[in-house]
Formats: C-alpha cells, sequence, structure tokens
C-alpha cells in the first residue's frame, strides 16, 4: 500500500466519468473540504494476501500523523498513480472501504472519493514540514516473504470470498461411482461384484475416500535411488527431483517417444512461457475455476505464478491467432519443462506426486461437439498405444469423469470406448458441472499402497474458448467459438517412470524378474570378459553395438564372472554377453537374457535382432555414459 499525505487548507474534487465498470454509483457534485489530511492511496497486489491487516496498518499510519498535525478530517482518495504494480479494483475497494471504517471507529471524521472514476480535483498544502509525507505500507506476510525468499501459494494471494468460492466449487459438488461394463451396463459402484477386478476395485475405494497422502515411502522411491536413476535435492524445494546420467537416458527417450508420437499425429510444436501474470483477466479467471497450488514468483514489483500446465501459453497463441474452420481441427503440442504445482508436503511421494514435473500437453481446437468426439476418441486410441509401449497397459484402470446431462445424451460414445478396452471401467458422474470440462477420461495406474495415479487424460473443454477470447471463422464467415480439448497422452513423464518401478516392484513381489523395457534400460548390454586377454574382443564388440545405440558398457572389474554377472543383475540390465575362449573361437556370443532368465548362443546380428525387435520404432540414444564400468561414478551409495 502506498499512500501521499498532504495536510491541506482546502481540498476539492469532482465525479466527471466512470474509469471501470466497477466503479461505484455516485453523484456528480463537486465536494469541498477546509482543513483535512488528504491519503491519496494505492492498494498494490502485494496487499491482497491479507487485505484486513493492510487496512489496519493503513489506517494506523494515517491516525498517527493525524494526531501529529491535530487534524481530525480525514479524506480518503484512491490515486492508482502512485504504484505500478496496483492490486484487482475488487481487492483496492474493499482494503479502502476496510481503512475508512477503522478510522471512523477510531473517533476521526471521514470521508472517502469515489471508486473507480476519472475526477477533477484542487489541493492547496499548508506548506508546513510535516504537510508533505509518504509512506510505504507492507503487510508482515510480505516481509516474511522477502526475509525468507519463500514462494508464496497463489490460494492465499486471491482475495478470500473467491478463494473459498473457487476451492470448495469441487468438494460440494455431488458425484456417484459407478462401474460401467464393456456390455455397457451401468451398475452403482458399491454393488459391484469386482471378482476378478480387484485392481478396479482398489481405484474405485481410492477415488470415494479421496485420500492422498501418503504414509510410507511407496516402493519405487527406494528403486528410482537404488537403479541411479533419480534422487532427491537436498538443495531445492520438497518434490523438486534430480535426474542422474542414467535416468536422463530414459527420461529423454520417453520425452521423445512422446513428442513424436504427437507430431505424427499432427500436432504442431510450440514452446511458451513457464511464468505468468496471475492478474492477466483471463489467466485470473481460469485460476478460479482451476484452484491448484501454485508457485508464485516476483520480478520487480509485478507477481507471476508458475505454470502448471501448458493451457495458458496455447490458449494465448490462439487468441492471437486467426483460424478458418479448414485448419480444424487444429492440434498443438509442447512438452512443458517444467510445470509446477505446491502439492502438500505429506502428500509428495516421489516420482508419483510432486511439485516440478514434465508434462506433454496438447491442446485442440474442434469446431463442434461431434468433432470434439471424434478426435477425443483418436486422443483415447494414442494414449493407449503410449501405455502399452511402456509396458503398464494391462495394469492400468480407465476412468471417465462426466456430467449427468453430458452422458445422458452421449454415453453410446463413451460405452464404445470402455468396450475397446475390455475391461469395465470406473464412472465418476457429478450432478453439476464444477469445472471448465463436461467430460475427461484418466488412465489410472494402481500402486503397490493402492494408491492411484492418472496417466494419461484427455478432456473437453467447454468454458477457456470464450474466457480467452479463442475463435474460427466458419464457412459463412462468421466468427465462431470452438471446443477444445486437453490431452496428455502419457501424463507426466516422472509417473511414466513411477509406473514402471512400481510394476517392476509388483512383479517382484510375485517372484518375477523385475526390469524396465529394454528400450528405455539406460544400459541396454553389458559385456563381460572371461578374462583381460579379452578385453580388446570385449571393446570391439561393445564399439559395434554403441555404432547402432545399442546403449553397451563393458564390465572391465578386477572381479570374478560371477560377481560381474551378478551386479549387472541387480542394476536390471536386460541384456548380458560373456566372451571366452569358445565365444571368440565360433564367432559366437553367450547372451543372457535376464528377464527369461536363461542364456541362449546368438551370432553379434541375432543379438541386434533381438534389440530391434524388442524397440521396434522406439527412439535410440547413444551412451552418455562411461562404456568401461570401472571409470562409472558411484551416485548414490546405497547402505
Amino acid at each position: 500500500m502506498k499512500i501521499l499525505l498532504i495536510h491541506a487548507d482546502f481540498f476539492e474534487f469532482e465525479p466527471k466519468k466512470r474509469a471501470i465498470k466497477a466503479s461505484e454509483t455516485v453523484e456528480k457534485t463537486v465536494k469541498k473540504f477546509d482543513d483535512c489530511l488528504v491519503a491519496f492511496s494505492a492498494v498494490e497486489q502485494e496487499d491482497e494476501i491479507n487485505i484486513e491487516k493492510i487496512a489496519e496498518k493503513t489506517a494506523m499510519e494515517i491516525k498517527n500523523v493525524a494526531e501529529q498535525l491535530k487534524e481530525k478530517t480525514i479524506i480518503i482518495y484512491p490515486f492508482v498513480h502512485l504504484t505500478e504494480n496496483p492490486s484487482r479494483p475488487d481487492t483496492a475497494l474493499n482494503v479502502l472501504r476496510e481503512t475508512e471504517k477503522i478510522l471512523q471507529n477510531l473517533g476521526l471524521t471521514v470521508y472517502r472519493a469515489p471508486f473507480g472514476w476519472y475526477k477533477a480535483f484542487n489541493i492547496a498544502c499548508k506548506g508546513h514540514p510535516l504537510s508533505e509525507l509518504s509512506r510505504h505500507i507492507i503487510s508482515e506476510e510480505v516481509e516474511k516473504e522477502a526475509a525468507s525468499s519463500e514462494s508464496m501459494d497463489i490460494t492465499d494471494v486471491i482475495t478470500k470470498e473467491e478463494d473459498v468460492t473457487a476451492l470448495k466449487a469441487e468438494e460440494e459438488t455431488k458425484s456417484t461411482f459407478y462401474i460401467l461394463t464393456p456390455q455397457g451396463v451401468l451398475i452403482p459402484a458399491e454393488e459391484y461384484d469386482f471378482n476378478g477386478y480387484e485392481n478396479l476395485q482398489k481405484l474405485a475405494l481410492y477415488e470415494m475416500a479421496k485420500k492422498r497422502v501418503s504414509e510410507t515411502p511407496p516402493p519405487h522411491t527406494y528403486l528410482m535411488r537404488k537403479l541411479e536413476l533419480v534422487d532427491y535435492a537436498p538443495g531445492s524445494d520438497a518434490g523438486n527431483l534430480r535426474w542422474l546420467p542414467k535416468g536422463f537416458i530414459v527420461k529423454n527417450l520417453l520425452e521423445t517417444f512422446v513428442a513424436e508420437k504427437s507430431y505424427e499425429y499432427g500436432a504442431l510444436p510450440v514452446e511458451t512461457p513457464e511464468m505468468y501474470d496471475y492478474q492477466h483477466p483471463a489467466l485470473e479467471s481460469y485460476l478460479k475455476r482451476f484452484p491448484a497450488r501454485q508457485y508464485v514468483v516476483r520480478s520487480g514489483t509485478k507477481r507471476y505464478f508458475l505454470r502448471f500446465s501448458a493451457c495458458f501459453g496455447q490458449f494465448l497463441i490462439k487468441h492471437d491467432s486467426t483460424i478458418s474452420y479448414k485448419n480444424l481441427p487444429l492440434k498443438m503440442f509442447e512438452l512443458t519443462r517444467y510445470a509446477f504445482r505446491r502439492e502438500q508436503r505429506g502428500e509428495l511421494a516421489g516420482l508419483r506426486r510432486l511439485r516440478a514435473f514434465t508434462m506433454p500437453d496438447m491442446h485442440t481446437i474442434c469446431k463442434d461437439i461431434n468433432e470434439a468426439k471424434k478426435v477425443f476418441t483418436e486422443q483415447f486410441n494414442l494414449s493407449r498405444e503410449i501405455m502399452q509401449a511402456i509396458e503398464v497397459d494391462p495394469e492400468l484402470e480407465v476412468a471417465f469423469r462426466v456430467a449427468e446431462d453430458f452422458w445422458e445424451e452421449h454415453k453410446e460414445w463413451i460405452i464404445d470406448m470402455i468396450k475397446q478396452t475390455g475391461k469395465p471401467a470406473l464412472i465418476e458422474m457429478f450432478k453439476k458441472r464444477y469445472a471448465y470440462f463436461i467430460t475427461k477420461m484418466e488412465f489410472n495406474f494402481v500402486d503397490s499402497q493402492n494408491k492411484a495415479a492418472a496417466l494419461a487424460t484427455v478432456q473437453i473443454d467447454v468454458e477457456n474458448a470464450q474466457r480467452f477470447d479463442i475463435t474460427f471463422i466458419d464457412r459463412a464467415g462468421k466468427e465462431k467459438t470452438p471446443l477444445i480439448l486437453h490431452c496428455s497422452i502419457s501424463g507426466a513423464i516422472e509417473r511414466c517412470l513411477y509406473a514402471m518401478l512400481e510394476k517392476a516392484y509388483m512383479e517382484q513381489q510375485k517372484g518375477n524378474v523385475p526390469e524396465l523395457p529394454l528400450w528405455v534400460s539406460p544400459i541396454q548390454v553389458r559385456i563381460i570378459p572371461v578374462s583381460e586377454r579379452f578385453s580388446e574382443k570385449c571393446m570391439e564388440l561393445s564399439n559395434k553395438l554403441n555404432n547402432l545405440f545399442i546403449r553397451t558398457d563393458l564390465d572391465d572389474r578386477e572381479l570374478t564372472v560371477g560377481k560381474k554377472i551378478r551386479d549387472a543383475e541387480v542394476n536390471w540390465i536386460p541384456l548380458i554377453v560373456v566372451i571366452g575362449g569358445k565365444e571368440v573361437e565360433n564367432n559366437i556370443l553367450s547372451v543372457r537374457i535376464r528377464k527369461e532368465r536363461k542364456e541362449l548362443k546368438m551370432t553379434l546380428d541375432q543379438l541386434i535382432e533381438f534389440v530391434e525387435k524388442s524397440r521396434k520404432n522406439k527412439p535410440k540414444i547413444f551412451l552418455p555414459y562411461p562404456k568401461e564400468v570401472s571409470k562409472q561414478p558411484i551416485w548414490i551409495p546405497m547402505t
């Protein structure tokens, strides 16, 4: 809050013209005051954190000056030009009204000039040493923030009344859970016989309980560190992880695969900023409808929030574009590195729920609901393809969230998609639409703790085209408002790895071999020489394989062959090749296939064919890592 205090012989003003729609209703008459203290006042964005406290501090500052001047008449005059960082009009008016009320309760005579008007004014300053004073008033919350340099939650920044409305909208919405069979029968979840579909039952119970907190670390958090893929980052905020070299390989391959599939599908690549002005009119409105916890950062005197998706940037691009019906459906894709959500600390759980994540985000403009349904089905099937590629598809459960009226009109379309999966699905049906979407689909992974995490998702958005003023020109040359589909064909990249590691853990609990898909394994082949005299031959073989982007290293340590094989097994290396005299003499390879727990004799060409068949058309990356195991650092010593 900034105020300019003028001790005046007289002050007069006259409202001339409304400056904003939210202006107060007043008479256009001249108001004149003699011998008064005029408080020119500008409410700032930072004051929105606690409007009651800032009003109280402002009132006390004005009172203290008035007492020094022995002045009883106070004029509060809105004057936004004192700041480059103004608050929202509704907040400013609330602060000024509250300040007026406090001063009146202190026994002062207070007049407040009308808010939201262009006004003419005349003032005669008394000219003594205390007749011109300025003050910058900051709440304790802002002072603490500046001292600690900590980010703030946007739900602390927006005004309380709006905050409560936005955050409780979903909680107050009545929804009912059903199971939809592949035959199209809708059965209340509590009446469904889950025999043979225990995983679906776990998803239903998890969703109905809405309990997200993890009492104990999920098993994948041990595995991500044991395999030296991902680690916690003690120098950062909780929920922000660091990717080690092997994990970078996995992440890079997943990102490349999802991006390439999106481009093949026809999505146009873009890149947009990571931070946005939360007072931008369209963004402010969107945040109220999507009240995710946000990081807020300062740039100069302005506040920005870090994005939690690519929606904002892509919507603003579409707003500024000229789009014809000939361009539709128009797909746009961004791989957001990173998206941010300040999840509650108790909800943070390794790669399942974190605060900084990579979200492949696609948005599609569709001319009408029929086109939207067609594209939705395409993206549903594309998402299934991604889930199959990361080899978690059998463990996934489908969930649809849908408004009752939309279900009644379009249920056959949803049933057709469920029939394609051959499995029953969870349906959450809500009586009243509480969010921007009328329906959404999720592929949910249920982990070893019976908690679910949504991976791929598709949503039909019926609000944001209007909110962001996105239009297209139809055949008749008229502007029309489209529908928008939100889609992530994989979900967050981190959650993909979470699902793969959790699946591996659950397989291990069944007595099976835990593994990652061969195409994303950091090291795909490890070569083990029987003795040092075969090292040169092994290095030659390693070079040949690496030149074909088959990631291969060489265990050159002074250990027994048995210990080297066990170490490769412990590190989940899919293919282990042992080279000795017989192999060199017969030009053959002894290949241990870890997944199948068997050893085969192969030629080099057969080994290459085996790898290529396994990874098919998946992305390839060279080995950005020392080939010799002896030169590979130990990133996370495990005790």
